[in-house]
């Protein structure tokens, strides 16, 4: 009974699956007209949104294409723009090309004001005001005119720049030196002021900084030395000095001779002021070599002008045995040879013992166009007297160059030595070569002496004493004795080895001719000298009108002659702008090469040596 019950119950089930609704016909036709009426809407609200869109199309179509009409043409390429340029740009000459270059070398090179000193550069330190002075010209050269002054400096050769320059004064008398002074100066047959002194002492006596550049043997060191000794006399009257004070003046040389050669003048117009009753002026010689001892009991006194060396000096003022903080005169002499023999950081640091302005003078015979910039931006309002180019040779001087074989030379030597009754002087690259050439004179019975860097301290002041007194005839020497030494009537220069650089040639071949005399330089040149430096040479050569050998006539200039004389017509520079020498330009500079080489060096290894690399000469 139980089962036919479940099996009546599931058929119900499956017949309830299978179950349809009835619906009415009026409904089914209502529901189909609504699915109609649905499929329209759709159909028409796309054909509306269709003709919408195509509308739209048309529209940004008409826009485009009224744009496309009024667009300008495309832009030219980079490419196109350079070549027109390039075109429409005007034509620039090869001098003019050059002076860009040159002008874009210079700019590249250090700033760095190698006048001032550290701490000065570290407070943004500048001076405005000249130092005053209690000198005065008198009152009829202060009338002069522009046009009288312009006469004077023509007449002497004297070229000028600088504002406010003061006038030109033709005579001792008129700079009021004191009596002593005036008769030392007859005495020793100075009747009348060389060009560099007539222009060159009313600046320094006035108060105003001063670069001075003139050939060597035209009285540079009386120029700086006189302005000095009135200036310690000035201060010594106006208060006098206690023990341990000073100095007033400092006078920087690049070598141990030239230092004693300037001490030895000071030391000549002080004691005539001395036996005339005027105060005590005591100068130092500060240099090494020398026991400090005796250095330091002067310093104890009270020194008014100390002559130093840049390694002494320096030592002295970092141990504090002497200071700076009166001193108000500062003269820098071969002011280029200090800087280029690698004194410039030790200079620096002497610069940094300041306490207050000081009237900064430079003196040399050379002076390349980048330590003149240097010297214009770290002076003070600077005056610049120019007599003659800066770097060219003495005109007093007749130069002879000759070609002879590296092995005959010294023979040839003997021969040269003929030309002319002693004195002579013979330089060489080397200290080999001057020991060398000392020792096969003294054997043919020539009375020679030698002089240079690797010899001590007597023996270098044994061969300058003996040779100034005449006792012996011929001195050997490498460049140390080139730097400003004065040897009196010296007859005939010997450049055994012809230098590398212009600029000691012609600080060499000064050491003859001096003080309106004349003299003979001769030469020795052969294959071992690169031909920028026998360039250098043959301009010089023309320059003062001089022989010039066929050999060095053959010699032609790589970027021509003409373009030389363009450069210099357009830049105002004669030769390289940074070295000073005339056979190349700044672009083809060794000298600019070997700094960039050495600075490149110095970078790596965190130390710096300087770019001569003559630091054993002091």
């Amino acid at each position: 009974m139980e089962e036919v019950v479940l099996r009546h119950e599931m058929s119900m089930e499956a017949e309830d699956d299978d179950y349809i609704e009835y619906v009415p016909v009026a409904k089914r036709r209502a529901i189909e007209a609504q699915k109609i009426l649905e499929r329209k809407r759709k159909f028409a609200g796309g054909e509306l949104e269709s003709a919408r869109t195509k509308k739209r199309k048309e529209q940004e179509l008409d826009k485009f294409s009224k744009l496309a009409a009024q667009e300008k043409p495309k832009p030219p390429s980079l490419v196109v723009k350079a070549s027109q340029l390039k075109h429409d740009a005007p034509e620039i000459t090869p001098a003019q090309e050059m002076v860009q270059k040159e002008r874009e070398i210079i700019e590249s090179l250090s700033d760095r004001k190698a006048l001032l000193s550290v701490g000065e550069l570290a407070r943004g330190i500048t001076y405005t005001d000249p130092i005053p002075t209690g000198w005065k010209p008198p009152l009829h050269i202060r009338r002069m005119t522009r046009k009288q002054c312009d006469l004077i400096r023509k007449q002497w050769h004297i070229l000028v720049g600088g504002e406010d320059v003061p006038l030109p004064i033709k005579t001792f008398k008129d700079m009021r030196f004191p009596k002593p002074i005036l008769e030392k100066l007859k005495a020793k047959g100075i009747v009348q002021p060389t060009p560099i002194q007539v222009q060159g002492l009313p600046v320094i006596l006035s108060g105003r900084d001063m670069i001075g550049i003139a050939f060597t043997g035209s009285g540079k060191t009386l120029a700086f030395v006189l302005p000095l000794i009135m200036v310690a006399l000035q201060e010594e009257m106006m208060m006098p000095i206690v023990r341990g004070e000073g100095p007033f003046g400092l006078i920087i040389c690049p070598s141990r001779e030239l230092a004693k050669q300037t001490y030895q003048v000071v030391e000549e117009y002080l004691a005539p002021m001395r036996e005339d009753g005027y105060p005590e002026i005591r100068p130092l010689l500060c240099i090494g070599g020398v026991d400090m001892r005796s250095q330091l009991e002067i310093i104890r006194k009270g020194v008014h002008i100390v002559v130093a060396t840049p390694g002494r000096l320096k030592d002295l003022l970092g141990k504090k045995k002497m200071n700076l903080d009166n001193c108000r005169y500062l003269t820098l002499d071969e002011a280029d040879r200090l800087v280029d023999m690698g004194f410039e950081d030790d200079i620096r640091e002497v610069f940094d013992h300041f306490k207050d302005q000081r009237q900064t003078l430079l003196f040399s015979a050379t002076m390349p166009a980048k330590i003149l910039n240097f010297a214009k931006s770290a002076l003070v309002k600077p005056v610049t007297v120019n007599v003659g180019r800066a770097g060219a040779a003495n005109l007093d001087v007749i130069q002879e160059v000759e070609y002879v074989k590296q092995e005959v030379k010294i023979v040839y030597l003997l021969e040269c030595l003929q030309k002319t009754p002693p004195p002579v002087v013979i330089f060489c690259e080397n200290k080999a070569d001057v020991d060398d050439i000392h020792e096969y004179l003294l054997l043919k019975g020539v009375d020679a002496v030698a002089l240079h860097a690797g010899k001590g301290q007597e023996e270098r002041e044994h061969a300058v004493s003996s040779f100034k007194a005449g006792k012996k005839d011929v001195l050997v020497a490498t460049g140390v004795a080139s730097k400003g030494l004065d040897f009196p009537n010296i007859q005939h220069v010997i450049n055994y080895d012809m230098p590398p650089e212009i600029e000691d040639y012609v600080h060499r071949i000064g050491r003859t001719g001096r003080c309106g005399k004349t003299g003979i330089a001769t030469t020795f040149i052969n294959k071992n000298q690169s031909e920028t430096t026998l360039l250098d040479l043959k301009h010089l050569l023309q320059e003062a009108k001089q022989r010039i050998p066929p050999v060095l006539a053959e010699l032609n200039n790589p970027i021509g002659d003409y373009v030389d004389v363009a450069i210099a017509n357009a830049s105002g520079v004669k030769g390289c702008a940074n070295c000073g020498g005339l056979g190349h330009r700044i672009g083809d500079c060794p000298k600019l090469e070997n700094q960039k080489r050495m600075a490149i060096a110095a970078s790596r290894s965190g130390m710096y040596f300087g770019s001569g690399g003559y630091k054993g000469e002091i």
